[in-house]
């Protein structure tokens, strides 16, 4: 693309300086060359920005290109860990180790979120329903 657009763009000049210099208009025809010539620099930069922006962004299923967001509410006794899993509750593995939480789906998902744990607790509740996950994790 950075060949053709100037060379498309010096294609139309020389057309136009082929019609003008046809029709004989002297000074009139240079300034209108001109003219054609600013506005078509300003219209290749703009097209060459353009297609360098398009080609930057990253198409829609490129990898995951969002963050994983989840949320982890801490009570005394207790936490609440509520995130975004894709997959079939099946494929759903949870597995809480020493100031670890382990979440693994099928389709290759899988993510490690560290925990603050002073006491050692265990998972006492798991709900899954319309992709998003609810745990519950008590003191033992």
């Amino acid at each position: 693309m950075d060949f053709f657009i100037p060379l498309l763009s010096l294609l139309f000049l020389g057309v136009m300086y082929i019609l003008i210099t046809r029709i004989n208009q002297g000074y009139s025809g240079f300034l209108l060359v001109s003219a054609a010539s600013v506005l078509m620099i300003y219209w290749v930069r703009e097209l060459k920005r353009t297609v360098k922006d398009e080609d930057s962004k990253p198409l829609p299923g490129d990898g995951d290109t969002k963050d994983w967001v989840y949320d982890l509410i801490k009570n005394k006794n207790e936490m609440v860990f509520v995130a975004e899993v894709p997959g079939p509750e099946e494929q759903i593995d949870i597995r809480l180790t020493i100031g670890t939480l382990h979440v693994k789906s099928g389709q290759n998902f899988s993510k490690t979120i560290p925990l603050d744990l002073i006491e050692e607790m265990n998972i006492s509740d798991f709900k899954y329903r319309n992709g998003i996950l609810t745990i519950k994790i008590n003191k033992v």
